[in-house]
């Protein structure tokens, strides 16, 4: 997958993160584990907007992290203003794949890409559980660019 010709036009759901100075490094560029956390509360508020309120630890319908696919495109430093994408590219039955993508606002060009698996999850009886409608309709595989 070419993320490199991906715009935040291509998502329906964007939000927008400034790094920190403690984000960088010894190397001075943004931290590769610091990306994940911007990844991480942008996903959060996505889900909230699908129906899923993670904060809510007694939940029957959520959604658990199964696996995730980071690709690191361009460094980045302090100060920068980012912002991150999200899309569902991938259901299942019981998962589906979010694509996010981190893009510079300035340059507007992608600097990390991520994949992310998640199962939706009743926490109550931990037990997995079919995906909702709210994803189901959410879906927008990449080959439909809209």
């Amino acid at each position: 997958m070419d993320y490199k010709t991906l715009t935040t036009k291509d998502f329906h759901f964007i939000k927008t993160i400034e790094s920190r100075w403690r984000d960088m490094d010894a190397i001075r560029h943004i931290n590769n584990a610091t990306y994940l956390n911007y990844f991480e509360t942008t996903r959060v508020e996505y889900l909230s907007t699908l129906g899923f309120d993670l904060i809510r630890w007694e939940s029957d319908s959520s959604v658990i992290l199964a696996s995730m696919k980071i690709d690191y495109l361009k460094q980045s430093t302090y100060p920068s203003i980012y912002e991150i994408g999200c899309r569902i590219i991938r259901l299942g039955t019981k998962s589906f794949d979010i694509l996010s993508v981190i893009f510079d606002s300035e340059s507007g060009s992608p600097i990390v890409a991520g994949i992310f698996t998640l199962v939706t999850f009743d926490y109550k009886t931990q037990q997995t559980i079919p995906i909702n409608d709210a994803i189901k309709n959410s879906y927008s595989p990449l080959d439909s660019h809209n």
